[in-house]
């Protein structure tokens, strides 16, 4: 799924080692790998070029959004050098070296998505990826690629112009009317942007202009500086008309509004007008061939709006005294939620343009505009839950390293994000909440998820193990979650008990089970009742959260609890922060645990009656007829 936007990808391979090198990884993407007839077919991945290899890329060049070769990078530059033509069309051209170290972004880097794509082959080939982008290296998002995630669409200008100003990190003016400023939050503290209309100073004069707007032509025209624009589709379109009206003079009338009032029809989200014209021909054309949402409203909908030019004559017709202008309002203000955006005695304000008629000899075209304080993306959401196990980045699986680069938005526990901070990419929306604030950050997930982006929700250890998995799907389930917006994908990672067994033996190598200390969400007396049934059952033990600030008995009681049925003797391990840099390991045993330091990032181990140490390592029996040594 976090390879669809990139597809369909084609892979080149013409020797039988980078056949094996890519082999592997075309069957993970599902793409098709390309060998010459001399090499042989192994599964229905890999297909037969009859011709030469220059010929069958340009047979299949307009096929796919992406290749990916392995092959000498100067080989492959000949052989797409003729197919290329223009930076916005160009497929995305990613090269592997034969030993699968480099996987380098040579093509098409932001607009066709190599950098992106090139980060996530790295992640899943354990590679280096190589980005010669310039504002990758000065971790900004690449200005022509900004408004993506937010569904915004890109107007004329001199992109490559600000760009170079950009990368020569210049002062470039930002005027930002209309759309999210999620992307300003995760800006490095030297980035080259001014926002606003202010003076900057003879010292350091604008080089570069950057206008987010929905109104057309923001700048000067006498301005001689390079500048582009932006445009957040957050125009919501009431419409009304005679029955029959053509599509033809829909869209002459939104043309003829958009133009009086200067706003940009680029910047239109969609269309919204009363539910007895859902069927109206005219108006669905329209929206099919401009690709734009249709919202209907029933009257007793559009009666709740106060519009300033209510009508009684349409009141008799259609029941209500405004469609254009009620639909408009409703439709940007409750288009994403229920609840709506703003308070209803201020729904009026977001109207920007009121109700125009526009008639021909037998038809007639009611327009009204209104502007939302929320983007339409346009887009699905999508929610990775992600577990990045014990924290070291070599413990995290490629498929979660993917999901974390790929995702538009990180949400996370601060500690957790420092850890995963190499994998995260210039532009990306990093969002922290603190340790104690979990359901707040699965509420945020699905905001941001439901409104169109890919959001990665990362949890230490498993995500389903004490982790956010759990949290976000209960609070999916309480919001009538259809199963399918957003999309969910989960990611497991190492658990803490796992990597704390891990760097102490095999101490779960019999029946085990994992309780938490935290009586946060679960009654103390419940958790005293698993503790007394682990410790009778004779499992080996994991013991999350066992102490912290504010709960210091829970850990004395567990242990009182666990020696009523187990020897003191009884090996322990106690494991922090396991493959961090500051890892600590004791080795005790249960009478003397309490003696040592126990905190929220300590994992405790409590070996079962045939548990026993030798030369420093916890080990486990795999049976009980095993003798200890």
């Amino acid at each position: 799924m976090i390879f669809d936007a990139f597809k369909p990808i084609a892979a080149i391979a013409t020797t039988p080692q980078s056949s094996q090198l890519l082999h592997p990884l075309c069957q993970s993407l599902r793409v098709t790998l390309y060998v010459p007839e001399t090499l042989p077919l192994i599964d229905t991945v890999i297909c037969h070029y009859q011709d030469s290899l220059k010929t069958h890329l340009a047979t299949i060049w307009a096929e796919n959004r992406a290749f990916i070769f392995c092959l000498a990078t100067g080989a492959v530059i000949r052989l797409i050098a003729p197919l290329l033509e223009d930076k916005a069309s160009d497929p995305a051209i990613i090269v592997i070296d034969p030993t699968g170290q480099y996987v380098i972004s040579l093509c098409s880097g932001h607009q066709g998505g190599a950098d992106r794509l090139a980060q996530l082959i790295a992640h899943q080939l354990n590679a280096t990826p190589i980005i010669t982008g310039a504002s990758h290296g000065l971790n900004l998002p690449a200005i022509d690629m900004l408004g993506r995630p937010f569904g915004w669409r890109k107007g004329p200008g001199d992109w490559t112009g600000v760009s170079h100003a950009i990368a020569s990190q210049k002062r470039v003016q930002v005027i930002q009317e209309a759309g999210s400023e999620l992307w300003k939050d995760n800006l490095p503290q030297n980035h080259p942007f001014c926002f606003g209309f202010g003076e900057i100073g003879e010292n350091a004069p604008t080089a570069a202009c950057v206008s987010i707007s929905v109104t057309q032509g923001r700048f000067a025209e006498a301005s001689t500086i390079p500048k582009v624009q932006w445009y957040p589709r957050v125009l919501w379109v009431g419409i009304g008309c005679i029955r029959g009206t053509s599509q033809a003079l829909i869209a002459s009338a939104i043309e003829k509004v958009f133009q009086k009032y200067h706003l940009a029809t680029e910047a239109i989200a969609g269309l919204a007008t009363i539910d007895i014209k859902a069927d109206e021909v005219g108006i669905v054309q329209y929206c099919q061939d401009k690709q734009y949402p249709l919202l209907t409203y029933s009257a007793d909908v559009l009666n709740t709006i106060n519009v300033p030019n209510p009508s009684e004559v349409v009141k008799q017709e259609v029941g209500t005294a405004s469609v254009a202008e009620a639909a408009a309002i409703y439709g940007a203000n409750y288009w994403f939620s229920d609840t709506g955006n703003r308070e209803k005695n201020d729904l009026k304000k977001s109207l920007l343009v009121p109700k125009q008629i526009i008639k021909s000899e037998q038809e007639a075209v009611t327009i009204a505009i209104a502007q939302s304080e929320l983007d339409y993306t346009g887009r699905q959401g999508k929610i990775y839950l992600v577990g990045m196990g014990p924290g070291s980045l070599e413990q995290i699986t490629p498929a979660a390293k993917t999901a974390i680069n790929q995702a538009d938005a990180i949400i996370g526990y601060s500690l957790y994000l420092e850890l995963i901070k190499p994998l995260q990419r210039p532009g990306q929306i990093i969002e922290s909440l603190p340790i104690t604030k979990e359901k707040e950050r699965a509420k945020r997930a699905i905001e941001l998820g439901k409104w169109g982006l890919s959001v990665a929700v990362i949890s230490s250890g498993d995500c389903g193990i004490y982790g956010m998995a759990g949290l976000v799907l209960e609070e999916l389930k309480n919001n009538n979650w259809d199963g399918q917006n957003p999309s969910i994908e989960v990611f497991p990672g190492i658990t803490a008990l796992q990597a704390a067994a891990a760097r102490v033996g095999t101490p779960l190598m019999h029946d085990f089970c994992a309780i938490s200390l935290s009586d946060l969400l679960t009654p103390w007396e419940m958790i005293k009742k698993r503790l007394e049934a682990a410790a009778i059952g004779d499992f080996v033990t994991a013991l999350y959260n066992p102490r912290s600030q504010t709960r210091q008995t829970q850990i004395i009681e567990a242990q009182s609890i666990f020696l009523q049925h187990r020897n003191r003797n009884t090996p322990v391990a106690l494991v922090r922060c396991a493959y961090r840099q500051d890892e600590s390991i004791i080795l005790t045993n249960l009478g003397e645990m309490l003696t040592h330091n126990i905190d929220m990032l300590t994992t405790v181990l409590i070996g079962n009656s045939s548990t026993f140490f030798h030369q420093n390592w916890m080990i486990t029996p795999r049976g009980y007829h095993e003798c200890r040594m």
